[in-house]
C-alpha cells in the first residue's frame, strides 16, 4: 500500500531518476542502490521508503548510468553485417544467450554490405553508451574506432578490422577450410575448379581464394585466372557469373563457393543449365542444403560458439580491462563431405567430416 493518497500522489516525469528517489524517500541515492541490488544490511524502515518511493515516481532503472562492475548491468552493442543472415543471426543469438545470464541488454543493428554506411551506423551504437561492441568490419577502414576504444570493451568477429593496432577478434579458419575443400576436390580427381566469391575486398574472401589457389599449387595445378569469377553480391549477380563461368570455353568440373549467400543462388542456376553434375562445394551451411539432389557439401561453421566466444572475451574486457589475455582466436571449420563433391565416376557418397584445423589463439 503506498504512503501516499491519491490527492497527495507526486506529479511522475517522463523520466525519473535515482536522485529523485532518494529525495521522495529521505535517504542518499546510494542507500536506493543498496535497495535495489538487495543490500541484507539495508533497515526494513529505509527498505521500506525506497520500495513505496520507487512504486509511486514509477522508476525504472537505468541500465546504462549503472556502473558495469556488480557484474550484471551493462549493455553491449552488437553490429553485423545482416541479421537476416543465417550466419550473423545464429551469432547474434548466441551473444544474447551470454547477456542474458549476466542481465546485460544488448543493442543489434545491421550494417549493410556497403562499406560507406559502417562508421554512421557503429557510432550510432556506441552513442547509446554501450559498454562492449561485437562487430564485423565492412569498410575498409576502422580507425575511426579508436576514439572510442579508451572507453568501450571491442571484439571483431568473422574478419579483423583494418588500421586498428589493438584488437580482439574471434575469426574462423578460412584459408584452411577453403585449402581443404579444393584439396577434397583434387583428390576426388578434378583439376578445373572454379572459385565463385562476393568480392576480394571482403577479407574472408580473399583469404578463401587464397586458401583455394594454394591447394591447387600444391597438386602442382595451373591457377587459371579465368575460374575465378567475383560479383556474387546479389541473387541475380550471381547467377550472372555462374553463367559466365559454365560456358567458358573450358568450364570447370566442379566449383567451389566462397559463402553460403552465393551458394544459395548458384544452386538453382547449376540446375537451370542442366550442370547439377557439377561438383559443389559451399564454404558455409545453409537451410535444407543436405536435402537438395545432390546433397551439398559444405565447410561447416559453428557461428553459435563464434557468439559465444565473442561474448565472453568481451565481458571479460569490460570487468577486467586491464588482464592480459590473447587477442585473436581462430576457430576450426569441418568439411562435410556429401553428394555433391563427387567425381563424375564415384559412388554415392555418405555424409563424412574433416576438421581443417584445431582452435588456435595468438596475442
Amino acid at each position: 500500500m503506498s504512503r501516499w493518497g491519491a490527492s497527495q500522489r507526486p506529479e511522475v516525469s517522463l523520466v525519473v531518476t535515482m536522485r529523485e528517489v532518494a529525495a521522495l524517500a529521505g535517504v542518499s541515492a546510494k542507500s536506493v542502490s543498496r535497495v535495489m541490488h538487495n543490500d541484507r544490511y539495508i533497515s526494513d524502515d529505509v527498505r521500506r521508503r525506497v520500495e513505496d518511493a520507487i512504486r509511486d515516481l514509477n522508476y525504472v532503472p537505468n541500465a546504462l548510468a549503472r556502473s558495469f562492475r556488480s557484474g550484471r548491468d551493462a549493455a553491449i552493442g552488437v553490429a553485423v553485417p545482416e541479421i537476416s543472415d543465417p550466419f550473423f543471426g545464429a551469432v547474434v543469438e548466441a551473444v544474447v544467450q551470454v547477456a542474458r545470464d549476466r542481465q546485460a541488454a544488448v543493442f543489434v543493428t545491421s550494417l549493410g554490405r556497403e562499406p560507406d554506411g559502417e562508421r554512421a551506423a557503429v557510432e550510432a551504437l556506441l552513442g547509446r553508451q554501450v559498454a562492449g561492441l561485437i562487430t564485423t568490419p565492412v569498410a575498409d577502414d576502422q580507425s575511426y574506432l579508436q576514439t572510442w576504444q579508451a572507453r568501450t570493451a571491442m571484439v571483431f568477429i568473422d574478419r579483423q578490422p583494418k588500421r586498428l593496432t589493438k584488437f580482439d577478434s574471434v575469426l574462423d579458419d578460412d584459408r584452411g577450410g577453403a585449402h581443404e575443400a579444393t584439396a577434397h576436390l583434387i583428390r576426388h580427381g578434378h583439376r578445373r575448379i572454379g572459385f565463385i566469391g562476393d568480392t576480394a575486398a571482403v577479407t574472408t574472401t580473399a583469404l578463401r581464394l587464397e586458401g583455394h589457389r594454394a591447394a591447387l599449387t600444391e597438386s602442382g595445378l595451373a591457377i587459371d585466372p579465368a575460374l575465378v569469377v567475383f560479383g556474387a553480391t546479389t541473387t541475380d549477380n550471381a547467377r550472372a557469373v555462374t553463367r559466365r563461368l559454365l560456358e567458358g570455353p573450358e568450364p570447370p568440373t566442379a566449383i567451389f563457393s566462397s559463402n553460403a549467400r552465393c551458394s544459395i543462388a548458384v544452386i538453382p542456376q547449376l540446375h537451370a543449365m542442366g550442370k547439377a553434375d557439377t561438383a559443389f562445394i559451399s564454404f558455409g551451411d545453409f537451410p535444407l542444403a543436405d536435402a537438395l539432389d545432390p546433397a551439398i557439401s559444405v565447410i561447416d561453421q559453428d557461428p553459435h560458439s563464434m557468439g559465444l566466444i565473442a561474448a565472453t572475451r568481451v565481458f571479460e574486457r569490460m570487468e577486467h580491462p586491464g588482464r592480459r589475455l590473447k587477442r585473436n582466436v581462430v576457430m576450426p571449420v569441418n568439411l562435410i563431405a556429401r553428394a555433391s563433391c563427387c567425381g563424375a565416376g564415384d559412388p554415392p557418397l555418405r555424409s563424412q567430416r574433416r576438421r581443417s584445423t584445431a582452435l588456435t589463439e595468438s596475442a
